[in-house]
């Protein structure tokens, strides 16, 4: 069917659930052309904003003027082969999306942190424990907590307890002062030259030493306010401290040992080259000798001269983590193994605490009501040294109960 005439093209689009009409204009039509041959132009065309598959041509009419259009029913127009359309069909299957980082934590199971990471005596004869779910001060005769102080942040580095008494938590954000006479936080300080700290301990004059992971910092205990920083600190993290005779400042780092002048908080020395390299636990003997621990030995410093004087072979491949002596002066050695009791003139392990609520010891507490208390990372244990060997697990501050 061949037309030179001006045609009219109604279109009825299906767009989602509506269906809409486009009358396009006439057009005149050069002669050979056939309506289809146009309509396939004109469906081109619109192909730009809608997908030619949901195009439903809708019946058209065409008149030439002055010529009546017929009446006779007209034989079906033959038309070209189209393309296949398959029908809709559910996509392929595929791996989910990836879930944002606010979703990760969302769906996170939140299990209960058991580490104890600090723990300090203070006046009265209680122990304040620091842990990753706050801190607390119990009754270290029986074992119940006293009281709890809501924290800003409950990872915890390091405790200390100043000359009147008080409390100060480092924690991975900052620096806090607690009152134990009313349980509350007196104090904070979050300009220090790292808030993430590790390690704390008063001089003999009161002042406040604060070890981070960029350097040591000296703070006034009274208004919690930074006094002077030592930022170019040798090994960079003071990882922990000690205080010798002369109340010097030791401070063990990830390369040796350092010393500081406290009364004018400047480097006195360094110690390098020694085995395990990293120090990450010290402490001082009653003869004044330095002990310390890195992850693979256990030494005895000369703090004069700052030679080795002995390595202590019965820890020799140990990881060892903190340090403390009794009143007695036997030494507790803690280590990823186990905490151990080592002679300190022959280096001998005398005994070895079990039934811990973990064998990697954290931090170790003599001589507090009249127990040895030690900390783990999976929980807080105490040992009646006058009766056994054996550890027994806090009910509370510990993921195994006793």
């Amino acid at each position: 069917m061949r037309v030179s005439k001006r045609w009219s093209l109604k279109v009825s689009l299906k767009m989602g659930l509506k269906n809409r009409e486009a009358t396009f204009p006439s057009i005149p039509l050069k002669e050979g052309i056939t309506v289809w041959d146009r309509s396939l132009q004109m469906g081109a065309s619109l192909m730009g904003w809608s997908y030619l598959a949901l195009l439903t041509i809708a019946p058209f009419s065409w008149q030439s003027p002055g010529v009546a259009q017929s009446t006779q029913p007209q034989q079906p127009t033959t038309f070209p082969k189209q393309r296949t359309v398959f029908p809709p069909t559910a996509p392929p299957p595929g791996n989910a999306p990836l879930p944002t980082q606010r979703q990760q934590v969302e769906n996170r199971s939140i299990t209960p942190d058991y580490r104890i990471s600090g723990l300090q005596a203070d006046f009265k004869g209680g122990l304040w424990v620091g842990s990753w779910q706050g801190i607390a001060r119990i009754d270290p005769n029986t074992g119940r907590i006293g009281a709890r102080v809501n924290l800003p942040n409950t990872a915890i580095g390091a405790l200390a307890l100043d000359s009147s008494g008080r409390v100060w938590v480092g924690t991975y954000e900052g620096l806090i002062r607690i009152d134990p006479r009313s349980d509350e936080i007196t104090a904070q300080n979050f300009t220090l030259p790292s808030n993430r700290v590790l390690a704390l301990t008063t001089d003999p004059r009161g002042y406040l030493w604060v070890g981070g992971d960029r350097g040591v910092a000296l703070i006034s205990p009274d208004q919690g306010l930074l006094m002077s920083t030592v930022q170019n600190l040798p090994g960079v993290s003071a990882n922990a401290f000690t205080l010798d005779r002369r109340g010097n400042l030791w401070v063990g780092t990830l390369d040796g040992l350092v010393e500081i002048d406290t009364a004018r908080a400047l480097l006195r020395r360094r110690i390098t080259n020694l085995p395990g390299g990293v120090v990450q636990a010290i402490t001082v003997e009653p003869r004044g000798s330095l002990w310390v621990g890195t992850p693979n030995s256990l030494l005895e410093v000369n703090p004069q001269t700052g030679a080795v004087i002995r390595s202590v072979r019965s820890i020799e491949g140990k990881n060892v983590t903190s340090l403390r002596f009794d009143r007695r002066g036997q030494l507790w050695v803690g280590t990823t193994n186990g905490l151990f009791q080592v002679n300190r003139y022959n280096g001998a392990i005398v005994d070895q605490i079990t039934s811990l609520p973990s064998s990697r010891v954290l931090i170790v507490a003599p001589d507090v009501g009249n127990k040895l208390w030690v900390g783990t990372t999976e929980g807080l244990a105490w040992v009646n040294l006058r009766r056994s060997r054996q550890a027994q697990p806090h009910a509370t501050y510990s993921r195994r109960s006793p």
